[in-house]
This record gives C-alpha cells, structure tokens and sequence, in this order.
C-alpha cells in the first residue's frame, strides 16, 4: 500500500457531494476513510436515480469502508465513539446545530479525542441569516457570485457537474491536511469550518481582485473577452476552442493556421486591446472562417502551429485522448461487486509514482462486521486494508 497518508484514520460522515468529496480525497492520498452511514439504505446519494448504488455515489466514495450505525442506539452510539477514539480526523457536512442532536459535536468530539481534526462543512457557515437556509450545488453557485461570473448572461443555465459541491469538498480536504500538519508539531486537534459560499467566494477570487482594485463590476463574458479564449463550430458541427492570451504570437500563429490574412488587416482586431473591444465581432468571423473546414482537418492542420487550442471533447472522446492515455489517468476499479469497471484514477503523482486502479465504493455496512470486530479486541489492530490504490511508474 501506497500514500502519503497512510496511517491516517478518517472517519467520515458525510452525505451527497461535499464531505465525501473531502474524504475521497484524502483516500485517494491513502488515508484509512471509514464512511459512517445511517442504518439502512446509507448515504441518500446511493439511491440518486435507482438501486443502492448510484454512479453519482461512485464517483465521491472510493477507496473507502463503510459501516452502518444508528446513531438513535446506544450501542451503535458506543461503536462510533470508539471509532472516534482511534481516529485522526472527522468529517461532517450536516446543517448547523445537526451534528449536536446526534452526539457527534466537536466538544462532545474533543473531550473523547483531544487530538481529532474535526472538519465541519456548511452552506452558509455556522451561523449569520442564512445559516439555518438549505442549499445545494446551485444556489451556492449563484449567492458566491461564481455563476455571475461564470455564465452568459443573456444565455443564463447552470454549468455543470456539481462544481460547488465538489470545490468545497477539495477546500475542506485541504483544511485538514493543512491542520494534520499543524497537529504533527503542537500533538492538538482542531475546529476546520469551510461553507460553500466561502469556498466559492474563495475559487472566485480573481473577479473579486478586479472589482476591488479596478472598480469594475465583472460578468460572465469577461474572462473569455479578456483572455481571448474562443469557442467556434465547425463545418461538421463539432466545437473548437483556443485561447490566445495577451501574447501577439498566438494571434499571429492563428492569422497563418486558418490563412485567414483579412482578419490581421481589419483595423477593428489589428491590436489586442481593438480585439478585446471588438470580441464578438471577432467570434463571428472566425466562427465563419471554422466552417469551412470539418473539426479532425483544423485539429490536424493546428498542431503544425504554437496555438493553444483543442477539440471541445465529449466525455467518450476524452477516454480515447492520446495523452489521457500515456497519462493513464484511466484505471480499472478493484474489487467491485457491481457498477463501474473504470474510473478516473486520482490526480497525484508522488516521485513517479501514480496509481493505477482504484478501489470500489463500498456497499451499505460492507466492512462493518470487520470494523466492529475490531473495535471489540485490540483496538490498535485494525483489520488490513486492502491494497486500494495500485502503482506504476510513468514509462
């Protein structure tokens, strides 16, 4: 086994995206993640479309053990304390006031295990007007300002996946490798709050810098104009994108790939700051000149030049990417009873090292006999985990 965590024991009791999010994170860096799930049908995300099992469940409970506990039993209660007793870090992300009712608040937490990160995760944060106010993906994506910045305003939808969720949950998983390490020096736990406002707040930063130093107000059609990132259609209907930044060459390389030479003599784009101003009409020019081509001829005929381009991939087009595969950033999912076969291996690589499949996402109360058999005799010998998170070295 594998991972710059290993060792470190996390009990997770998290539902949906955000905190096992957080937990597959610091799973996928080795770190012994036990998801805690109410008896019965488990973390509501299983059951997001059918069955018990959901792909979206997948996707954030990897590499992970799973035990059933009714927090309204005693016994159970019992069980999830000891569980506490041996762990380094919890993981929570209910409303506020929620954990408190169940017996699993960070005083009730600490005065068990002094040393425990405990990782609360909101919406809104503790407390303030809207604390008590239930949100989702969408709304913190709207209420940060992320989606002010992020969409068309006169196309408004929602961008997927879950990019809210998703974010606050990498934030969190930061916020407790960062306290782990405090905690190697000082031997105390800590109280890591992220809310999904701050952390999109936070993933915004950028158009909040130029309000506040410019006095502007961004939108969503900002960046793109600015950056000079471009979408355009193809004469077989397929997408393309580049992006040529503040350097002329990039221009220039896309003045000689598309030969489109009238477009570096109108006056309207003959310097950048002309074609930051005239970025739309720019757009449709060049969206007249990509359908003349098929999108495969452009992919081909661009890579002779220093563009920062590429196709706008499908989610099958990606898995047959040539550099996803030298990359092998797709990996076998070990052990599974049921669902996916492959799944996106983790991000990381450590001294050429990388992972090369992935464990299954458990099933409702999979490890649970083992872990209470545990817990019952030597407490410090926990059963073996399996060998989650496979190596190899990049070639």
């Amino acid at each position: 086994m594998f991972g710059v965590l290993n060792d470190v024991r996390i009990v997770e009791q998290g539902t949906f995206i955000t905190g096992p999010c957080a937990g597959m994170m610091l799973a996928d860096l080795g770190a012994d993640v036990i998801k805690v799930e109410s008896a019965g049908n488990g973390d509501p995300y299983r059951s997001f479309k059918t069955g018990f099992y959901s792909a979206h469940f997948q996707a954030y409970n990897r590499n992970k053990r799973s035990i059933s506990l009714d927090m309204k039993a005693q016994a159970d209660k019992e069980v999830f304390y000891d569980l506490i007793r041996q762990a380094d870090v919890y993981i929570q992300n209910f409303r506020p006031g929620a954990a408190g009712r169940i017996g699993a608040d960070v005083e009730t937490l600490h005065a068990i295990n002094p040393k425990l990160v405990y990782c609360s995760i909101s919406g809104f944060g503790p407390d303030g007007p809207y604390a008590k106010r239930p949100v989702y993906d969408s709304v913190a994506q709207a209420v940060s300002g992320f989606l002010g910045v992020a969409i068309d305003p006169e196309q408004p939808r929602f961008i997927g996946p879950a990019l809210a969720d998703a974010i606050t949950g990498i934030y969190a998983a930061l916020g407790i490798a960062g306290a782990l390490v405090e905690r190697g020096r000082t031997g105390k736990g800590r109280l890591v709050e992220i809310s999904m406002l701050e952390a999109m707040m936070h993933f915004a930063v950028e158009p909040f810098m130029g309000y506040f130093a410019l006095g502007e107000q961004p939108s969503g059609v900002d960046r793109p104009r600015l950056a000079q990132a471009y979408i355009v259609r193809c004469k077989d209907g397929k997408l393309f994108a580049f992006h040529l930044s503040s350097l002329d060459k990039f221009w220039e390389a896309l003045v000689e790939a598309t030969g489109a030479h009238q477009l570096a003599a109108d006056p309207r784009f003959a310097v950048r700051l002309q074609r930051i101003d005239n970025y739309l009409e720019l757009s449709d020019e060049l969206n007249a000149v990509f359908a003349q081509r098929d999108r495969a001829e452009w992919v081909e005929r661009f890579a002779a030049f220093d563009v920062p381009y590429a196709p706008i991939n499908s989610i099958p087009d990606v898995i047959e990417d040539p550099q996803v595969g030298h990359l092998g950033v797709i990996v076998p999912v070990n052990e599974r009873s049921e669902g996916a076969s492959f799944s996106v291996r983790p991000a990381f690589t450590f001294d050429h090292q990388r992972a090369n499949a992935v464990k299954a996402a458990p099933t409702v109360d999979e490890d649970g006999a083992d872990i209470r058999r545990a817990l019952g005799g030597d407490r410090h010998n926990w059963p073996k985990r399996h060998a989650r998170v496979a190596l190899k070295t990049p070639a």
